[in-house]
């Protein structure tokens, strides 16, 4: 099991994975929505701060970063609900002082795992791009400011 920086190697998994984890959790958001989009994420994730959780030789998950903005936390299907996101959330969590990010009010697992990992909402809007309503939530790290 470790924690890494992502390889440009690994992209085309942590795309699928990233895929996956949409159709799955944004069921309320047209599947070809996240279609349209696999290609354009692929390239960006090449210039983004991305971190893969990987074991036996394989990507089971990643975060992505934008400075102190989770682009998002993704799990591989089978392997949902066994810490993965925790582990990768507190791999980021010991190197940034704060952290916020988007969620969709329809998105209540995600809602709630961020809110038992210490995210607190602080104001909701609508995302242009779907006119889905979301959820503005942040994270200071009290502890360890830089």
């Amino acid at each position: 099991m470790m924690i890494s920086r992502l390889q440009s190697e690994y992209t085309g998994r942590v795309a699928e994975i990233w895929l996956e984890g949409n159709l799955n959790a944004h069921c309320f958001i047209p599947a070809q929505y996240w279609r349209d989009n696999f290609e354009l994420v692929k390239e960006l994730l090449g210039q983004a701060e991305v971190y893969v959780y990987e074991d036996a030789r394989q990507i089971q998950g990643f975060i992505g970063l934008n400075d102190e903005y989770i682009e998002g936390i993704f799990v591989s299907d089978d392997m949902r609900s066994q810490g993965i996101g925790k582990l990768l959330l507190d791999f980021v969590k010991n190197r940034k002082a704060k952290l916020s990010l988007n969620v969709y009010q329809k998105n209540t697992r995600a809602i709630h795992f961020y809110q038992r990992e210490g995210f607190a909402i602080r104001c909701e809007g609508v995302d242009e791009a779907t006119s889905e309503k979301e959820y503005v939530m942040t994270w200071e790290n009290f502890y360890n400011q830089r």
